[in-house]
């Protein structure tokens, strides 16, 4: 299958697993100017937009709110506001303008069938021989306090839904929420060039930030992924990924259930003065 990312980098794979791009539309900027220059624009999209200037609460609160979502309701997820978190994400920085981000969106059958071969290769017995990841997101060795944070969240987790130590059945059904894009009615995959190198996976970083963001701005939650990466290969076949991308992560898209038990697990983080220093 070949894929030619659309305008904004981003390409949809629809309900029938057909491959469309976003439709042509006015430069960002120029759209922008002209909501600018209206004094009663005061959002910009759908209904439920922060402002064109927001407060610092308001921005603080689409940043504070994220979390890591683990079981979406399946209200589906307006392909107009797909495109508006991603557009407002493509602001992100990069070194040099160079945007090395390529987005693939996928919904309805297409994602049930990326679903069930991605749970089938997460139970086959022979995973780890067959599956690898192509880049290295965790360290060779844990020294502390990484190790005791990873281990804090992990256990929290488990002792939220009441799953023992050594419970390894119902740790390894917890895991495949994973594959099942826990619920979510939109997952996102993302892909950069091989040629590019780390500098560019930072910046990537910043974009993956700013989707997030944007999407709390509507009312979204999101999880991101990593787990996805070990099956590369399987991602790359439905998708038609060229040779010359490599997976980075993928993310779940969607409401957040609030009613669901493991929605309430929060994660403790460090006072600032703990990983800061001022010199005056």
């Amino acid at each position: 299958m070949d894929v030619t990312p659309g305008q904004y980098g981003v390409c949809v794979i629809t309900d029938t697993g057909s491959q469309a791009r976003s439709p042509a539309r006015p430069p960002a900027r120029k759209r922008a100017l002209a909501l600018e220059s209206s004094q009663t624009a005061k959002t910009v999209g759908p209904a439920g937009i922060l402002p064109m200037t927001p407060s610092p609460n308001q921005v603080d609160a689409a940043l504070m709110s994220r979390r890591s979502i683990r079981a979406f309701l399946p209200t589906p997820v307006a392909r107009a506001d797909i495109e508006a978190i991603l557009e407002a994400a493509s602001r992100a920085p990069s070194g040099t303008n160079t945007q090395p981000w390529k987005v693939y969106v996928v919904t309805g059958k297409s994602l049930v069938r990326l679903s069930q071969a991605l749970v089938a290769a997460y139970n086959d017995p022979q995973r780890d021989a067959l599956y690898q990841e192509e880049y290295r997101y965790y360290p060779h060795q844990w020294v502390s306090p990484y190790i005791d944070r990873r281990r804090k969240i992990g256990w929290d987790l488990y002792g939220l839904l009441g799953i023992e130590k050594g419970d390894k059945a119902r740790m390894h059904e917890q895991h495949a929420q994973n594959y099942r894009f826990f619920g979510a009615p939109v997952g996102l995959f993302f892909t950069i060039e091989r040629v590019m190198e780390r500098g560019s996976w930072l910046d990537y970083g910043m974009f993956l930030q700013a989707i997030m963001t944007a999407a709390r701005g509507r009312g979204l939650d999101t999880c991101p992924q990593a787990a996805f990466t070990p099956f590369h290969r399987v991602i790359a076949e439905h998708l038609g990924l060229p040779a010359e991308e490599q997976l980075v992560c993928g993310m779940s898209l969607g409401f957040a259930d609030e009613s669901a038990l493991v929605n309430t697990l929060r994660t403790h983080r460090e006072p600032v003065e703990q990983f800061t220093r001022f010199l005056d």
